[in-house]
């Protein structure tokens, strides 16, 4: 995973001996499925940073017992927990840093998983162990749905999802449609009208700026900031023609 910037490196650090740490413990191995855009760009399927771990949970009356190991984990690796859900696992954990240099990342596990999600094991370089994630077509329809599930829920608006999704479609790769119908309650081709409408309607260059830009190396950053949009809403007609 590429850093943005040199002091961006002890961020990089905790979150892999996080990650390590949970995939080398056997309960946690065995309920908990990495995703999201860490797990994607530990795969090497995108070229930014990315900050946060997020897991599916298998099993969701194992959640306390999940909770129990991680924050054990926490203690031992020296992570302060600074808030968390009370319903969810869901962390803000802070690590020791110089004053004004990041020093949290958040960890989430979230259940049910839809049924339709597909896992595979895959060796991630990064950390040189073997974890179970979301399948390359699990991750992409996803990541689209998240678009519009994070402001329905949340009135919040990630850049990164953006870049995320014009990177899955620039590489090739499919999504699983039966994720999208199954998360939405619409057909593919109404959620991607839906999802034309709300990127035409939020997403705007102030937003993309805003979140890429600690994200990104500047050139990778600059090259592509102002056709991001444009080519998003390309991808999209191209998907509802041949639906």
């Amino acid at each position: 995973m590429k850093l943005p910037k040199p002091t961006d490196a002890i961020h990089r650090a905790y979150l892999n001996r996080l990650l390590s740490s949970i995939v080398d413990d056997p309960f946690l191995v065995q309920v908990l499925r990495f995703k999201g855009g860490t797990y994607a760009a530990m795969r090497g399927l995108l070229d930014r940073f990315s900050v946060d771990l997020d897991f599916d949970l298998l099993e969701p009356d194992q959640n306390a017992e999940v909770q129990t190991h991680l924050e054990a984990l926490f203690e031992k690796l020296g992570l302060t927990i600074q808030d968390k859900s009370l319903k969810v696992p869901q962390y803000f954990l802070k690590y020791p840093n110089k004053t004004g240099e990041r020093n949290t990342l958040q960890l989430d596990v979230t259940f049910p998983a839809p049924a339709s999600n597909a896992y595979e094991a895959v060796l991630l370089k990064d950390i040189d162990r073997i974890c179970y994630g979301h399948t390359i077509p699990t991750l992409f329809a996803n990541k689209l749905v998240a678009i519009i599930d994070r402001y329905d829920h949340y009135k919040s608006i990630a850049g990164r999802d953006f870049y995320d999704v014009h990177a899955f479609f620039t590489q090739g790769f499919r999504y699983k449609p039966e994720i999208i119908e199954e998360r939405t309650g619409l057909s593919t081709k109404v959620f991607f009208e839906k999802l034309k409408a709300f990127v035409n309607t939020h997403l705007t260059q102030t937003l993309l700026d805003q979140d890429l830009n600690v994200l990104l190396e500047p050139d990778s950053f600059h090259a592509l900031r102002k056709f991001l949009k444009q080519e998003v809403i390309q991808f999209i007609d191209d998907e509802l023609r041949s639906l």
